[in-house]
């Protein structure tokens, strides 16, 4: 179900650090990297390294995370967050303007534990009747896929009757896990990040 595009979507951008060159002769690429990506960056770096014989090193975290490191100093070669995100650490000057790139976008979605009750949510309505009646929501507080989540159950005037049985947690991994394990009946992420949970599985988008 599509509500709203730009709640329905979360993209992922490119930049690189400003006053620092790329693949430092001498040493490993890092990377500091949405876990939104990780998906796709898992199947590229190993073909980087093969093509350049230049080791990647990746870490991942939630963009918002990633982005308060990077404004703590943290020295890296390249970001991968959300616009939003660059676009911040753009004006700040932390990463240079003309690096940034849109690589791409991923819907929003609810994960269920595999196997589990598949509740309706094709409608505007049946999406907030699921919602409501179901025992335990998880999301990541500073994630972008919490973020905008959050403010679609605002908008749907559901939010303060989420709030009980709303699971708010610091990572995406940690809405998967809490999916497979039982303990949140719904989860809220990113596609790219639904699809490779083992014991779960993508019951629709919004």
């Amino acid at each position: 179900m599509k509500f709203n595009r730009s709640a329905s979507v979360v993209g992922f951008a490119v930049a690189i650090l400003v006053s620092c060159p790329v693949a430092a002769q001498t040493g490993d690429i890092k990377v500091l990297c949405s876990t939104g990506f990780k998906t796709v960056m898992e199947d590229l770096a190993p073909q980087f390294e093969r093509a350049t014989q230049q080791k990647v090193a990746v870490r991942y975290g939630l963009a918002a995370v990633l982005k308060q490191h990077i404004e703590a100093g943290e020295i890296f070669d390249l970001a991968i967050l959300t616009p939003a995100a660059i676009d911040d650490l753009i004006k700040d000057r932390r990463v240079a303007a003309d690096s940034r790139t849109i690589l791409a976008q991923s819907g929003l979605g609810i994960v269920i534990r595999a196997g589990a009750h598949k509740p309706d949510i094709t409608t505007s309505e049946a999406f907030k009747r699921s919602l409501l009646g179901a025992k335990s929501i998880a999301y990541a507080k500073e994630g972008a896929s919490g973020v905008a989540f959050a403010a679609l159950i605002q908008r749907l005037g559901i939010a303060d009757d989420l709030k009980a049985k709303s699971k708010l947690t610091a990572t995406g991994e940690e809405v998967g896990e809490a999916v497979v394990r039982g303990e949140a009946e719904l989860g809220v992420l990113p596609v790219s990040e639904i699809l490779p949970i083992r014991g779960a599985e993508l019951l629709g988008t919004f």
